[in-house]
């Protein structure tokens, strides 16, 4: 059975924001140069391979992208 509970594992206490550097994270995270999209591209780049070793590859460096 699994229990959620909600909960921070790092408590984060911001006393002042700062949007610039929140901005830079954000598009790490999810813009055209961050972790998500390097990942679709190396798993998506993998139907068009012809070798398997080298479709094992793109396999293995995107699902590790996926775990960023």
């Amino acid at each position: 059975m699994w229990q959620y509970e909600k909960k921070l594992q790092y408590p984060i206490n911001i006393k002042t924001p700062n949007a610039k550097l929140a901005k830079i994270i954000v598009s790490q995270l999810g813009g055209p140069d961050g972790e998500l999209a390097a990942s679709l591209r190396y798993l998506n780049q993998r139907y068009a391979m012809p070798y398997a070793e080298v479709k094992g590859l793109l396999t293995d460096i995107g699902t590790e992208e996926c775990a960023h």
